[in-house]
């Protein structure tokens, strides 16, 4: 009877081992977390300068044609230009990209989280490694749409009056 206890507890007790582990795993694999398992070497490296970057996080997903192609590395400011600067890693199956193409910061729903979708151009010259996407646009940000809506609706009731 003792035995059974043991054995039933020791079985308890990996499972729960298991259980831990695979959610480590799984919290490095969320975009975001800023810690993913990755081979070096299996993706070439971009950037790309925004003027307004929202809340677009580390680890957010790069995709074209809704299809996940890479992730956003790093997001930084360049104080000569006033841009932000963000470093994109695409995984090195996706290397055939144009380098016309172009970067948008979308939102992944009304509310949801940020990413950076990448349209196609033309070219048949493709971006490498440690290259630059030159057309990109930036988040658009809920709050500055809603201002300009009631600065444009103040106005015109103002130009009513007069």
């Amino acid at each position: 009877m003792a035995d059974n206890k043991r054995a039933l507890e020791l079985g308890t007790g990996m499972f729960v081992l298991l259980g831990f582990a695979a959610l480590g795993f799984l919290t490095t694999q969320l975009p975001g977390s800023g810690v993913q398992l990755r081979r070096e070497g299996a993706s070439i490296h971009v950037t790309a300068r925004f003027d307004n970057v929202g809340d677009l996080k580390v680890g957010a997903p790069v995709t074209m044609a809704g299809v996940r192609i890479g992730r956003v590395d790093s997001v930084g400011f360049d104080a000569a230009e006033f841009k932000a600067v963000v470093a994109i890693s695409i995984d090195k199956r996706y290397d055939k990209i144009p380098d016309d193409s172009d970067a948008a910061i979308q939102t992944s729903g009304l509310l949801g989280a940020k990413y950076i979708g990448i349209g196609p151009g033309g070219a048949t010259t493709f971006l490498a490694d440690g290259g630059q996407i030159q057309f990109t646009q930036s988040a658009l940000v809920l709050e500055n749409l809603v201002n300009k809506l009631f600065a444009g609706l103040a106005g015109k009731k103002d130009g009513d009056a007069k």
